[in-house]
């Protein structure tokens, strides 16, 4: 699976790190052909899980990588990619990835509906009101019931 989000980095930042402009415009050809990897991957029927390669610095830009898959695919296929799916191959159906006895129990509650709106998973957490990790609060914005 192509992780886009590494060149649109590129794209964003290689200037100002040196990069050549045809190296850039390498860069724009390679993103061009991730976007349409993603269309005949899923027009293959091929589950598709989420990741990203950036590191370091970069780490807070790896849910522009919703965003970037938004050009080709729903937010529903971007969403289950991040969960669902990357349980399934993960081999733990049963422990990440849903909302069961049993399960990890890792849990976030947005500010919106990321279906509508995909930017709500942006912004390193700012929109997420509620994030559980193994069962235990990381972060509770939520009213007091």
């Amino acid at each position: 699976m192509p992780t886009l989000v590494a060149y649109d980095a590129i794209e964003r930042h290689g200037g100002r790190w040196g990069m050549g402009a045809d190296s850039l415009e390498k860069n724009k050809v390679v993103m061009a052909a991730g976007l349409r990897s993603l269309e005949l991957a899923r027009e293959a029927g091929v589950r598709m899980a989420f990741g990203s390669d950036l590191l370091g610095q970069l780490q807070p830009d790896q849910s522009r990588e919703f965003l970037i898959r938004s050009q080709v695919l729903s937010p529903l296929e971007i969403i289950r990619s991040a969960t669902v799916v990357g349980a399934e191959l993960l081999g733990l159906p049963r422990e990440l990835g849903t909302l069961a006895p049993g399960a990890f129990a890792d849990l976030l509650v947005v500010d919106g509906n990321p279906l509508r709106d995909l930017c709500l998973l942006q912004g390193q957490g700012e929109h997420l009101s509620l994030i559980m990790k193994g069962g235990a609060l990381y972060r509770n914005r939520l009213p007091a019931a």
